[in-house]
């Protein structure tokens, strides 16, 4: 990125970065082209967010009435705690995997691409839920080209393989290398894990760069590939991913992932109450570590956020109902009393 850029362009890039709504990135991207030195050294920059305007623009305006069809809308509005996106070869499993984990019932054929458009569904941890978004498969030869704009709004990936098949060797480099043609990387660093590698300082500049931690899925250990299949796996690849073994077919290993993801990605549980009522503890709502009362406040109404005084709070790090302010951080299990 320039390193001249305006305050304005730099704030309205920090906002496409987190923004996980395609309607919300496509502000923050007009935004950015509003806000852009305009000069010779902005110019392939400058392309590049007029494209991506393009894109996220017909997506948002979905299938046209007459005419040519553009088609229906391939980016699954993110739900529950986390999204992540199923990845893979052909006949690697993932809808059968899917269909196990979410009961989504997605169509599943011995033959391959029979996955044509995204499928969502949701896995229950204790309780939250995490939404699984089954896409088609990639390969050396073919990636569907909105592939990516569905990677867009996802916290993680995870990267399904046939650990039985021999072809992983080929098959797996050539998905990481058709993903990062268009910006998009699987790495190994999760925010609960230890870092694989730290991150060179150039990589963060790019604001269309994707970085997605991925946990390696060993799908069908029910044809008995032996334990130390996957370990050798990825020691011929060099990759680093955190890896489960798992079968769609019998269940085994299938409940390792729920912990896996609550931990991997920090989530943290908030109940709430209001004053003077019965705390809701059936369904909490979900920050990240570092999260804050405020945070929560946005999840549960953007009125509540901006009128929000202070709270009052019960939890591991508090004495039971302290007054906090809207800048406290909150921990896994709190209870939270919102005041106007």
């Amino acid at each position: 990125m320039p390193t001249n850029v305006s305050p304005e362009y730099k704030k309205a890039e920090e906002a496409y970065r987190k923004a996980r709504e395609p309607r919300e990135r496509l502000d923050c991207l007009r935004e950015m082209l509003r806000t852009i030195p305009k000069h010779k050294g902005t110019d392939h920059l400058q392309a590049d967010i007029k494209t991506r305007i393009k894109q996220l623009t017909e997506e948002l305006a979905g299938p046209k009435k007459g005419g040519r069809r553009s088609g229906p809308s391939h980016v699954v509005r993110p739900e529950g705690a986390a999204q992540l996106c199923l990845v893979g070869p052909p006949n690697a499993g993932k809808s059968s995997l899917h269909d196990r984990l979410t009961g989504s019932h997605s169509d599943i054929g011995p033959y391959p691409y029979t996955t044509h458009l995204p499928v969502p569904g949701m896995l229950p941890y204790e309780d939250i839920l995490f939404q699984l978004v089954d896409l088609p498969p990639v390969s050396a030869d073919f990636m569907e080209p909105w592939l990516i704009n569905a990677l867009q709004p996802a916290d993680g990936a995870l990267l399904v393989i046939d650990v039985s098949d021999p072809d992983c060797l080929d098959q797996v480099p050539a998905i990481i290398a058709r993903l990062a043609e268009k910006k998009a990387f699987l790495t190994a660093a999760w925010p609960g894990l230890k870092q694989a590698k730290p991150q060179d300082p150039r990589e963060t500049e790019d604001p269309f760069r994707l970085d997605l931690p991925t946990v390696l899925i060993a799908n069908k250990s029910d044809l008995d590939p032996g334990p130390e299949e996957v370990e050798i796996l990825e020691e011929l690849l060099g990759l680093r991913f955190p890896a489960l073994t798992v079968s769609a077919k019998t269940g085994d290993g299938l409940d390792e992932l729920g912990p896996f993801l609550f931990r991997a990605l920090e989530i943290v549980r908030v109940y709430t109450k209001t004053p003077g009522k019965p705390a809701d503890m059936d369904k909490p709502f979900t920050v990240r570590r570092g999260g804050t009362v405020l945070d929560v406040a946005r999840l549960v109404h953007k009125d509540i956020a901006r009128d929000l005084k202070f709270a009052r709070i019960w939890g591991p790090e508090v004495f039971d109902g302290q007054q906090v302010g809207p800048d406290h951080l909150v921990y896994d299990g709190d209870l939270v009393e919102l005041h106007l």
